[in-house]
């Protein structure tokens, strides 16, 4: 089964660290956010990746090439196409394509374009964005999206605050205050489980995004379901998600490493 990441995005909040390099290639603790991702679905056994690129594809496409020779020591044969690689990395066994779906392209346009590499036999296939971690049991997640039996599954956390919450009466006196609580309702976090058939609302218009109408038609079809993770979410967006994201490797404490 194929896991679908997208990593085409500007990352225009973060700009003091995306200025020369793609947000997935953006490091917690020394590796990229894309291999923390990837490192989920692995644990969980989902280790074929499909790789949709756009700003500073290549050096995504770089990053994998020499991916051997940066993990590993090696002996080179100079004026020889020859390398001796000594050792392993916990990495061996991922396949990893890598689609350029376009510069300017929007989510949508850039699962479209990557459908030649979804084959006919994986009616099933999973996405989610280049810039968010997560603790979320993947195999959980597909067991429930097969349980359903619809297009597709998204996954769905409770967002917090960014700042504190005060009840407020009328004369101004406050009640309660509550430091960046758990807000009501649900947002998405990825995590994303589809059957082909989701291909049928996405056109490689770059203009299409995923999450507006091709997700609005099939909220409106009844063809989306919900998951709902009580579990960890963090999106990296901006440098000051970077620096939290990077205390909690630092620290030993980040609740997204399930793998060993």
């Amino acid at each position: 089964m194929k896991v679908v990441i997208l990593c085409g995005g500007q990352g225009t909040r973060l700009r003091e660290e995306t200025e020369f390099r793609p947000k997935p290639l953006v490091e917690i603790g020394g590796r990229p956010i894309l291999w923390h991702i990837m490192k989920l679905y692995a644990h969980w056994g989902f280790r074929e990746f499909v790789m949709c690129l756009g700003y500073r594809g290549y050096m995504i496409k770089e990053h994998f090439l020499n991916y051997e020779a940066m993990n590993n020591d090696f002996t080179a044969a100079l004026g020889s196409p020859k390398i001796e690689y000594h050792g392993s990395h916990d990495e061996d066994g991922y396949l990893v394509t890598l689609a350029d779906t376009g510069l300017e392209s929007q989510t949508g346009a850039r699962i479209k374009r990557i459908q030649k590499y979804i084959s006919n036999a994986d009616d099933i296939f999973m996405v989610t964005y280049g810039d968010g971690v997560s603790d979320v049991n993947v195999r959980e997640l597909l067991n429930f999206h097969r349980s359903h039996g619809k297009l597709a599954t998204v996954t769905t956390v409770r967002p917090t605050s960014r700042f504190g919450v005060l009840n407020v009466d009328d004369a101004g006196r406050v009640n309660q205050f509550a430091e960046k609580p758990t807000l009501d309702g649900w947002v998405s976090a990825g995590f994303f489980v589809f059957n082909r058939g989701i291909f049928d609302y996405l056109s490689e218009d770059p203009s299409c995004v995923l999450e507006r109408e091709p997700m609005e038609r099939l909220a409106h079809a009844g063809e989306l379901i919900a998951y709902r993770h009580d579990g960890f979410f963090y999106a990296m967006d901006t440098y000051r998600e970077f620096v939290y994201l990077n205390q909690h490797w630092t620290d030993g404490t980040a609740p997204w490493k399930v793998w060993p």
